[in-house]
């Protein structure tokens, strides 16, 4: 299932314009909390799917029956990009647990790549709900690479992929990858070109670069 917010007029629409924007993207702190606004929306989404308990709260005039979540979804995002957006789920889901992964293109000479799986620090995703985001979703392999290896650690009963921006190619990657799995794709916007180089456009250009500044490659 394909999760496009950008389709309804909200103010999702504003923060994403303005990580889109090249003038506005050269202020790193705004493009980490727009990362972050966005982020808390797409977990407040996420959460109306999720499952809710009957509790009765004592107040301090009375009981309130209230709905309340049966669990906390296991939140994992690769790194180093994904760490704003990340944030943002976290303040939604406060008291999830946490997986981080180290993922990464290697180039060569000629600037191909493959994707490099370094690091996974993650509890068991067993029987629980994954929640995992990256920026931008593109080729799909470092989501499918990052999935993959918390596959190893367990199988949870339902996959969320969260990314602002992605492309139809990489949707259809994860859609095959993981047909086996209850899998639930939540977009920003879906553009419509992938390069050669394998970058989105419009897109936004490097996620990472924009949030924390240019790396050595």
């Amino acid at each position: 299932m394909i999760r496009e917010l950008g389709k309804t007029n909200s103010v999702f629409n504003q923060f994403l314009s303005e990580v889109r924007d090249a003038q506005i993207q050269q202020d790193r702190f705004r493009f980490r909390r727009n990362m972050e606004r966005m982020g808390e929306i797409f977990a407040y989404e996420i959460s109306k799917e999720l499952i809710y308990n009957d509790k009765e709260v004592v107040t301090s005039l009375g009981t309130a029956h209230m709905k309340v979540l049966r669990e906390q979804p296991l939140l994992a995002t690769i790194l180093r990009a994904g760490i704003p957006l990340h944030q943002g789920m976290l303040n939604f889901f406060d008291q999830a647990d946490n997986a981080f992964i180290s993922a990464y293109r290697k180039y060569d000479a000629d600037e191909e790549f493959v994707i490099k799986l370094e690091y996974i620090s993650s509890p068991s995703p067993e029987s629980k709900v994954l929640i995992i985001s990256d920026p931008m979703l593109a080729t799909g392999g470092s989501l499918v690479a990052s999935i993959k290896g918390l596959l190893e650690k367990g199988k949870p009963r339902e996959i969320h992929v969260v990314s602002v921006l992605s492309c139809h190619e990489g949707i259809e990657v994860l859609k095959k990858k993981f047909s086996r799995y209850k899998l639930t794709i939540w977009t920003g916007c879906i553009d419509e070109e992938l390069t050669a180089k394998a970058y989105i456009v419009p897109g936004l250009g490097d996620a990472g670069d924009l949030a924390y500044g240019k790396k050595e490659d």
